[in-house]
């Protein structure tokens, strides 16, 4: 029985009605709902998220055939070369949104098993193609705003997404965590108190006085007003005897009135139809914009009901793995040990037949027989075992050969030879260095071609594991065991057949691996590694090195701040003003994206980690109140990471002297690496690299860190998700050339230039209970508060609107005056301490190397080439 309804747009809280049936809603698929005897088909549908990933394979599809012959082409054009990788981030960057959303809302477990695959793997891509236009341009900053334009994309396109999967998969662990750390902090009395403000008691007769002050007060107030009424009375009665004014005609009064009430209508009209065009020119919003409307609120209830069919397929799909083998090892193992036995004693005789004796079988660590027959027949091998003979003839003549000329080459020959290859190497362009990661996303873009591109799943509605790809791929396992035991059983015949036929013994060579496995245990001793390697915990568990340094507070609770939090907006004038030879200062929307590439993408997925340019310290250095530390929790709950603060002011007094400094460190990184992704945090880093330590300070021994950390930095590897990240608002009182050695990564943490300003000043008077109306003039507040920062603008904010002032607000709009007489108060970031942070960055290592590209790199190249050209005329002449 099929319901078939027509497409209708309904006024509820769904978007409209498309054809489907009764079965399916029968099926109590989550994506289907019923609505007043309508079935609705929701637009977050299977269908749907199919038909992203497919549309999205078929982009990165296209992307890695261009990137492949690119990476042959070798380049000279600098321009050219940062247009392609601008535009090939761009594209992967926009793959990887649409990636990210396919992977956290499809519902099929196998499918995500492969998106997974390739989302790390752009992920990855995508971090590789950003480290090649650093080494190209020099700058962590890259201005997009011209690619953008000719491929008719928003700037809002190119924002770095987080994946949900990040905390989604290990949610029950970080709340289990973060339950321990409260209640460890309770035990402790060392959480933070919620602030209560206390009220004196004032005396019973004080209080009577006060009430009896108010009410005489009101009742004066009533009595004024009422005599005040009186005396207009009179004075109108006086006024019209004396002018003598006679009562005005019905006709002209009623004439006033349509007057009078046609002009109000007119201007209302006219300011209702100049809100409407404002609204439809995209300078408004919509009324009750910031109101949460049905159709949100229904997707986000299909969404929860997806993760749930999520989970409950997954664990469908584990079951399934288990049954499948053991249902398969049941019913075709028997037939698959018969088969490998009989290849193999086929592989006997045709090797019997061939060289005259039993061949040598291999052994367990070589792989066994599955190194013989590796896709290949029993006629096959035969043919390989003959190739290899004359294969083994041929080259031991070559060798030969080779020998005898190698003595007869003289040395100038080779010193000719490597003037050559370097000669070779300076034409050369750019070229593109290989990446590790576009092999991974080759063979899941081939998966999905083979597999999933032209699969019907008509059958597959509710979108469930497929049972024919796993007894495929468990097959593949189920012969792999059963050749082990095939292999033991089959050298045990092999060695009867040598021993009947040949009468040969097979004597056990022992005493030659013993000789081996001394020598390389010798090996081994060379250096102090043991010394360096040794646990000073070892008798000690992960839980109580936990709670020993939240007691010490060096383990803190990192502040639930999202990365979308940090407010900012585009550069729209970057590439513009580079043109013209001036380098403008990066925007907040630009340091987010560093922070999400550099921080959140790598700390958040284990693949990304070991594969990708490897970032290990982070450093970012402005002014204060630019939410240097706001960036620092955000990292944290953007990855579900422990947070360490190793602030100078935070360890001063704990663990001290050199072996407690020691053991702090070793804690600190054992206990990282055990709850990776971890943070560690220092704050007011230049103090731990003061080139002066001022006398205030002495007593709390902020250089205590300084020599440890590079230390630190060697032991992390690849495995280790660890971020060091440093926070500074005077990065010129440190001394620049340990303070670069230790931070990978400089990050220059600006003030908020106008777009940001104009952005940041609406959206944070709207979260704190603002209402923004004409009265409201938001661009005289953006251009009045040029040089005040984001925190500057928040405490502002919020200390205007108090509950009363916004309880006032629908008789009393907000005015920009209000929030100016806050800021006055303030003292904000002047032109002499931004100027000071560009010239403090100018002398790091980074900003040494762009201005030798801007300035004198050209040049001196060019001298290096007079130089070479002049040494070889010197020695043609000499020839001559």
């Amino acid at each position: 029985m099929h319901l078939n309804t027509r497409h209708k747009w309904s006024e509820g809280s769904y978007t409209r009605c498309s054809w489907f049936t009764f079965d399916a809603c029968y099926s109590r698929s989550p994506f289907c709902v019923a609505h007043k005897g309508i079935f609705t088909y929701s637009l977050s549908s299977p269908r749907m998220y199919n038909k992203m990933w497919h549309q999205t394979q078929e982009a990165l599809n296209s992307l890695l055939d261009k990137e492949s012959r690119n990476m042959m082409e070798s380049q000279s054009n600098q321009v050219f070369i940062f247009q392609m990788l601008a535009t090939f981030y761009i594209k992967y960057v926009q793959i990887f949104r649409n990636l990210e959303d396919v992977y956290d809302q499809i519902v099929h477990p196998q499918k995500r098993i492969l998106i997974r695959k390739i989302l790390d793997g752009v992920m990855g891509r995508v971090l590789e193609l950003k480290n090649e236009m650093v080494e190209l341009e020099l700058t962590e900053f890259h201005y997009f705003d011209d690619i953008l334009q000719d491929l008719k994309l928003a700037p809002q396109q190119l924002d770095i997404p987080i994946p949900k999967y990040f905390l989604k998969e290990k949610l029950e662990v970080i709340k289990g965590r973060e339950k321990i750390l409260a209640q460890i902090l309770a035990d402790t009395g060392l959480k933070i108190p919620d602030k209560k403000y206390t009220v004196k008691g004032i005396p019973l007769e004080e209080a009577v006085k006060l009430i009896q002050i108010a009410e005489r007060a009101r009742q004066g107030r009533l009595r004024a007003m009422f005599m005040k009424q009186i005396f207009l009375q009179e004075h109108r009665a006086k006024q019209a005897k004396i002018l003598g004014e006679k009562v005005a005609d019905v006709g002209v009064a009623a004439l006033r009135i349509q007057k009078v009430w046609r002009g109000f209508h007119q201007c209302k009209k006219t300011e209702k139809q100049r809100e409407e065009e404002m609204i439809f020119l995209g300078m408004k919003p919509p009324p009750l914009f910031n109101e949460v409307s049905a159709t949100v609120i229904q997707a986000e209830k299909v969404s929860s009901l997806r993760n749930e069919v999520q989970i409950k397929h997954e664990e469908n799909y584990k079951e399934a793995l288990v049954t499948i083998k053991e249902d398969l090892k049941l019913i075709e193992g028997p037939d698959v040990k018969e088969n490998l036995q009989d290849q193999i004693r086929h592989w006997f005789i045709e090797c019997r037949n061939l060289t005259g004796t039993f061949p040598e079988y291999p052994n367990v660590e070589e792989g066994g027989s599955a190194i013989i027959f590796s896709n290949k027949t029993p006629q096959q091998v035969t043919e390989d075992i003959i190739a290899n003979q004359e294969e083994e003839e041929k080259n031991k003549k070559k060798k030969k050969k080779k020998k005898a000329k190698k003595t007869k080459k003289p040395k100038k020959e080779k010193e000719k030879k490597g003037t050559k290859e370097k000669t070779k190497e300076e034409d050369e362009g750019w070229k593109m260095s290989p990446s590790v990661f576009l092999p991974t996303m080759e063979e899941g873009n081939n998966v999905y071609k083979d597999l999933w591109k032209n699969k019907d799943e008509s059958w597959n509605f509710p979108q469930d594991y497929d049972p024919e790809l796993i007894k495929q791929e468990k097959r593949k396992e189920l012969e792999s065991e059963i050749r082990v035991q095939v292999d033991e059983l089959m050298r045990q015949e092999l060695k009867n057949l040598k021993l009947a036929v040949d009468r040969e013994k097979e004597y056990p060579v022992k005493e030659a691996k013993k000789k081996g496995g001394k020598k390389k245990g010798k090996k081994g001793r060379k250096g102090k590694r043991g010394k360096k390697d040794k646990d000073l915990t070892a008798d000690r568990t992960i839980e109580s090195l936990y709670k020993e340094l939240v007691e010490e507070g060096l383990l803190i609770q990192a502040l639930k701040v999202n990365l979308s939090d940090y407010i900012g907006e585009y550069s729209y004038l970057g590439t513009t003003l580079r043109q013209v030879s001036i380098e403008p200062m990066p925007s907040l929307l630009d340091v987010r994206q560093l922070i999400a590439l550099y921080g959140i993408l790598p700390l958040g997925s284990a693949a990304v980690h070991e594969k990708a340019p490897l970032v290990k310290s982070l450093l970012l250095a402005g002014p204060s109140g630019v939410g240097k530390k706001m960036l620092v929790h955000a990292i944290c709950t953007e990855t579900g990471a422990n947070l360490f603060n190793l602030s100078a002011a935070n360890i001063a007094g704990k663990y001290p002297g050199k072996n407690g400094l020691q053991m702090m460190l070793h804690v600190v990184v054992k206990v990282a690496r055990e709850l990776q992704p971890s943070v560690v945090w220092i704050g007011d880093t230049e103090k731990t690299f003061y080139k002066k330590v001022p006398s205030t300070e002495r007593m709390i021994e902020p250089k205590r860190l300084k020599k440890q950390l590079p230390k630190i930095l060697r032991l992390l590897k690849p495995d280790d998700r660890i971020l060091i990240v440093g926070t500074t608002q005077r990065p010129f009182d440190a001394e620049l050339r340990s303070f670069c050695k230790v931070y990978q990564k400089i990050i220059l943490v600006p003030r908020p230039d106008y777009a940001s300003r104009f952005v940041l000043w609406k959206q944070i008077i709207q979260r704190n209970g603002g209402v923004i109306t004409n009265a409201l003039n938001i661009s005289c507040l953006a251009k009045v508060t040029d040089g005040f920062t984001q925190g500057h603008i928040v405490e502002a904010v919020t200390g205007v609107l108090t509950d009363r002032r916004i309880r006032q607000q629908t008789y009393k709009p907000l005015m920009a005056v209000e929030f100016i007489a806050k800021l006055t108060s303030m003292s904000p970031v002047y032109q002499e301490e931004e100027e000071s942070f560009k010239d403090w960055y100018a002398k790091t290592p980074m900003g040494k190397k762009r201005a030798l590209a801007l300035t004198g790199g050209n040049t001196e190249k060019e001298k290096e080439k007079g130089k070479k050209k002049e040494k070889k005329g010197k020695k043609e002449k000499k020839k001559k």
